[in-house]
């Protein structure tokens, strides 16, 4: 499977991860891709290390594992990038994308000898400022959408919207549109204009 895309995401429980991976992989669904997105806890509970998962393909999925070795690893918790678990597995084109409003050299110094591109934003401040919760999903996934160009942007925020608007306030809906769109934006790569696509 060539075209096969996995992505592995690290965060804590109450981050929404595991939403994100679900809301990732409806939204590839929507515009026509294989996808596959679950989570896997060990204690479940707040603030636990938790891991979920996308695969996203032009082909038929017919994986059933979990991710060792992600193109793409999203952290939603800066305080878990030094874990080994979390830089396990990376190959040298992955892509690590980072929740830190530290620029991604900083990152990279923390992180040792990993040759993955890495990326940051600052999706804490953002969703702060525009839902008002430190709950970082909704940035990362816009700015995972920018770095990896994986889906249309305005089909994404489409699919998005839908899937929020099943359980949220049309005011919630539409303050995590806007961190999507901040995120999209402000994403930052090591080089100017950084993208993966």
């Amino acid at each position: 499977m060539q075209n096969l895309v996995e992505i592995r995401w690290h965060a804590r429980g109450g981050q929404g991860a595991k939403t994100a991976s679900t809301i990732m992989a409806e939204a590839a669904s929507e515009a026509g891709k294989y996808v596959q997105g679950f989570p896997e806890y060990g204690p479940e509970r707040m603030g636990a290390p938790i891991r979920a998962y996308n695969r996203i393909s032009d082909e038929l999925i017919t994986l059933h594992c979990n991710i060792e070795k992600p193109n793409i690893v999203v952290v939603l918790d800066p305080t878990l990038v030094k874990n080994p678990d979390v830089l396990s597995g990376i190959p040298d084109e992955g892509v690590l994308l980072v929740n830190s409003p530290q620029p991604p050299s900083c990152i990279r110094a923390q992180i040792g000898d990993v040759n993955a591109r890495i990326f940051t934003l600052d999706a804490s401040g953002i969703a702060v400022e525009t839902i008002g919760r430190d709950i970082p999903n909704t940035p990362m996934m816009g700015a995972l959408v920018r770095i990896s160009g994986l889906l249309p942007f305005d089909s994404f925020m489409e699919a998005v919207k839908a899937q929020l608007e099943k359980k949220f306030t049309e005011d919630m809906v539409t303050n995590n549109l806007k961190a999507i769109e901040r995120a999209y934006q402000e994403v930052s790569g090591e080089d100017e204009g950084d993208t993966i696509q």
